[in-house]
C-alpha cells in the first residue's frame, strides 16, 4: 500500500534529479519526432559486401547520434533482393506509412492522415558528382514517392578532419602537429582526388583549404575521372617545391573503382591514403543533412579534432 505522500512501507522515494540552471546545464537527448520521414541513405556504386557494411556503419552512426531514427539503405544499382535498390526502399518506406495508419483506424485510433515527405534522401557522396546526383533524382522520381533529395556531405571541416586521419593512419602525415614528432614518410604536398567534374574539383578545394591548414603544407583537388589531371596536379605540385607527394582520396569509397585510386597513384609517382570510408564524420554528416532537411534542431555534429 502507499499514500499519496509515498510508499507506506517506508521505502526510500527515488526523486528526480533537478535539472542543473544556467546556460552550462546538460541539454535534453534529442529523438526523432514520432512520423518523421525516414533517413534513406543512397549508396552510389556496384553493391558488394564490403559497401553493405560501410553504408550499415554509416547508419548505426546516425542512429547513435538521434535515437529513434528511422534509417535505411538503397543502392542506385541495387537488384532488389540481396542489395534492395532506392527506389524500392522508397516505395517500401510509403507502403509501411500508409499501413501504419489504415491500422491505427481500424483498431479506433485517431490519426491524422499522412502527409509530407515519405523520406529523405541522402546521397553517400563527400561531394557533387552531377552524374551520380542526377540517377539518384531519376530514381526517387521513378518511386512515385514524395521524399527530399539533400545535397552531398562536403565541403565540411569534418571532412578535413577525416582526410587528415585516414593520411595519418597511412603513415603519410603527422597524426598531431603539437606533438612535434616527425614521420619519415610525411607527405609535403597532397593531391585531393575528386570524382564528378569540374563542380566537385572546386567543392573538394574547399576542403582541402582546411586540410592545407591542418597539415601546413600545400594542398591541390583534381579530377580522378578527368584524363591526365592527377598527373597534372602532381607536377605543379613539384614545381612549387613539394617532392614528396601522398593522394588522399575525397571519396566515401563506392563511388569509383578502387583500382582507379591505385592507378592514379601510380600515375602522380606516389603513395596513397584510404579513401574516408565509415569514418564517423560521415553518419554525423548524413544526420545533419537529414535533420536540417525537416528543421529539426541537430545534435552536436562534432569530431574529436587532429592537430
Amino acid at each position: 500500500m502507499s499514500s499519496p505522500t509515498g510508499p507506506a512501507s517506508g521505502l526510500p522515494v527515488r526523486m528526480p534529479r533537478p535539472r542543473q540552471p544556467g546556460r552550462h546545464r546538460r541539454p535534453e537527448p534529442l529523438v526523432a519526432p514520432d512520423g518523421a520521414p525516414a533517413l534513406v541513405l543512397a549508396v552510389p556504386g556496384v553493391p558488394s559486401t564490403a559497401t553493405c557494411a560501410l553504408a550499415e556503419e554509416v547508419v548505426s552512426i546516425a542512429r547513435s547520434e538521434l535515437p529513434g531514427l528511422d534509417a535505411r539503405i538503397g543502392y542506385l544499382d541495387g537488384d532488389d533482393s540481396e542489395f534492395p535498390s532506392l527506389r524500392s526502399v522508397l516505395a517500401h518506406a510509403a507502403d509501411e506509412r500508409t499501413a501504419r495508419y489504415e491500422q491505427a483506424l481500424a483498431a479506433g485510433v485517431e490519426a491524422e492522415e499522412p502527409d509530407g515527405p515519405v523520406a529523405v534522401v541522402v546521397p553517400l557522396l563527400a561531394g557533387p558528382d552531377s552524374a551520380l546526383l542526377r540517377q539518384i533524382r531519376q530514381s526517387v522520381m521513378d518511386s512515385r514517392v514524395a521524399a527530399d533529395l539533400t545535397d552531398a556531405l562536403g565541403p565540411h571541416p569534418l571532412l578535413a578532419e577525416a582526410l587528415h586521419v585516414r593520411l595519418s593512419e597511412a603513415g603519410l602525415a603527422r597524426a598531431d602537429r603539437a606533438r612535434l614528432f616527425t614521420v619519415a614518410t610525411a607527405a609535403d604536398g597532397i593531391i585531393l582526388a575528386s570524382v564528378g567534374g569540374e563542380e566537385a574539383v572546386q567543392a573538394a578545394g574547399i576542403t582541402g583549404m582546411l586540410l592545407a591548414a591542418r597539415l601546413a603544407v600545400p594542398v591541390m583537388a583534381a579530377a580522378l575521372d578527368q584524363e591526365g589531371a592527377i598527373a597534372s596536379v602532381a607536377e605543379q605540385l613539384r614545381s612549387s617545391g613539394s617532392q614528396q607527394l601522398a593522394l588522399a582520396p575525397y571519396l566515401i569509397g563506392p563511388e569509383i573503382d578502387p583500382a582507379l585510386l591505385a592507378a592514379a597513384a601510380e600515375e602522380a609517382g606516389c603513395a596513397a591514403a584510404e579513401s574516408l570510408g565509415a569514418y564517423p564524420a560521415i553518419g554525423k554528416l548524413a544526420l545533419a543533412k537529414y535533420t536540417t532537411a525537416l528543421g529539426i534542431v541537430p545534435p552536436q555534429a562534432q569530431g574529436t579534432p587532429v592537430r
